[in-house]
């Protein structure tokens, strides 16, 4: 009887993982769809460096320099270290808030959500407007190699790097989660590259508020949290039948 159980269970941990919910096009946010970016000044750069830590082994950098002409973001990737591929494929997002200085990830909240759109249903990179403004995987691809590179950097019109719009990035941080979402690895973004010509004001994020400056407490470790694996809910399963 208990095996049976067991059974259904392991069963039923395979459907959920399988059971992804598919993007819906054309899923609009409250304020709108994501407008394009076109006044960036070009060769300003914000990067988020990734090192490891005692809780992940992830290790790398995500770049966004501003296109030459203005229009959008040109993004450099390059990260490798990741855990076991079954927790794969790996997805990574800008999210609404700085790391702070204890590192925890939760800290950064959710994505950069400029338009209020919501992460549910997931985004359809064909519709890349409808977006939450954060989801860089969603737009342009999940993590699926180890190392990841970028074979050519990524243009996202959305993002700006300039202080003021909501849709900035450069106070922001880089969270790299597993596919089930958890918080791997976190790291905030700094100036490294061009002037940063905007105020020290506060920017307003859709889904919070980041106060002033483009350089919040430099962090960049990993999740402070550590993975819940399909071995404990089973365990726990079988302590339920004791």
């Amino acid at each position: 009887m208990y095996s049976a159980v067991l059974a259904t269970a392991l069963t039923g941990f395979a459907v959920v993982k399988a059971q992804a919910p598919s993007p819906v096009p054309g899923v609009t946010g409250a304020l709108g769809n994501a407008q394009i970016v076109t006044d960036n000044v070009p060769g300003t750069t914000y990067t988020a460096f990734v090192n490891e830590t005692a809780t992940s082994s992830i290790t790398g950098f995500v770049a966004g320099t501003a296109n030459a002409n203005g229009t959008g973001v040109q993004f450099s990737i390059s990260l490798s270290g990741f855990p076991d591929a079954s927790l794969g494929p790996f997805l990574y997002h800008i999210h609404d808030q700085p790391v702070p200085a204890n590192g925890n990830c939760t800290a950064t909240l959710a994505h950069l959500d400029s338009y209020i759109r919501g992460e549910k249903p997931p985004c359809d990179k064909t519709h890349p407007e409808t977006c939450q403004d954060g989801d860089l995987a969603g737009k342009h691809g999940n993590i699926t190699s180890d190392p990841f590179n970028t074979a050519s950097s990524f243009l996202d019109l959305y993002l700006s790097t300039q202080q003021g719009p909501s849709s900035f990035f450069g106070n922001r941080s880089i969270v790299i989660h597993s596919s089930n979402t958890t918080r791997l690895s976190c790291a905030n973004f700094t100036l490294t590259s061009g002037a940063d010509t905007g105020s020290n004001a506060t920017v307003p994020g859709g889904n919070g508020t980041v106060a002033g400056g483009s350089t919040p407490a430099p962090f960049t470790g990993g999740a402070t949290a550590a993975f819940v694996s399909a071995g404990a809910v089973l365990a726990g399963v079988a302590a339920l039948m004791l």
